[in-house]
């Protein structure tokens, strides 16, 4: 696999930003590792990280590269501050940088697939909120999204009696708006979503303290008819956690020639 560090300026964001990105390459002689790389442009999952971590963290926390070095799956990870992956109240572009930008702009650095079969989203806590957001509001780009451990109703978690949302992070990201906006509610985009949706995938650990955001979510795609794979069970707000998990995700995601 090539591991790339790519720092670079966003128009969107009106400044340098960076990405890691995993490469798939055909190597049968290295020791210990396979990787796959097939022919054409590569299908891509774009993962995402939570509130408190950075570009980095899915290399550092798990073997995210290795899990993927026989799939010729390439992997873009992109910073995104504590931004829940909106155009902020007080901040920056993160919704534009995310959904318009990073895309075109791994197109035009790596060979990536740009074809929806072959497009998948996946992230942790924020990240996961992020991810599914993404593809409920563009659900024509992306073949599969996967939620770990997602905040996934950030309209009630703003004045949750025991594990709030941190009132500096909400009032940067949405300002004085009591209710997330209709296109920042999850909950409310699968409400009114229509048939046409990526699968998804919702994976929570029954001692997450986003347990109930998960089963609120998972609820209301239920009720609407609307299929989604789950993976509730025992599991805790941590890297143990996420390190199995998206393993079962790769496992799941309809990659070309995996059916």
């Amino acid at each position: 696999m090539a591991l790339v560090q790519c720092d670079f300026f966003s128009e969107s964001l009106g400044l340098n930003t960076s990405m890691l990105a995993i490469l798939p390459e055909r190597a049968s002689s290295q020791i210990g590792l396979t990787s796959t790389a097939n022919a054409g442009d590569p299908p891509v999952l774009y993962l995402l990280h939570g509130l408190t971590d950075d570009h980095t963290i899915w290399l550092r926390r798990t073997s995210i590269e290795r899990y993927v070095a026989p799939l010729g799956l390439a992997v873009v990870m992109p910073q995104a501050g504590r931004s829940f992956y909106c155009d902020e109240a007080h901040g920056n572009r993160y919704w534009t940088f995310l959904s318009e930008e990073l895309p075109e702009v791994c197109r035009s650095y790596f060979r990536l697939s740009d074809r929806r079969e072959d497009t998948f989203v996946a992230g942790l806590s924020m990240g996961g909120y992020g991810a599914l957001k993404w593809a409920l509001r563009r659900p024509d780009r992306f073949a599969a999204a996967a939620s770990l451990s997602g905040a996934l109703d950030v309209a009630r978690r703003r004045h949750h009696p025991a594990t709030p949302l941190d009132p500096a992070v909400w009032h940067t990201v949405w300002g004085d708006r009591e209710v997330a906006g209709p296109e920042d509610d999850t909950v409310a985009l699968l409400e009114r979503a229509g048939d046409d949706l990526p699968a998804l995938y919702v994976a929570c650990g029954t001692e997450d303290f986003l347990y109930e955001d998960n089963t609120r979510f998972v609820d209301t795609a239920r009720r609407r008819g609307l299929p989604v794979t789950v993976d509730f069970g025992p599991g805790d707000h941590d890297w143990a956690y996420w390190d199995a998990r998206i393993q079962d995700v790769l496992a799941w995601l309809p990659l070309p020639g995996s059916g």
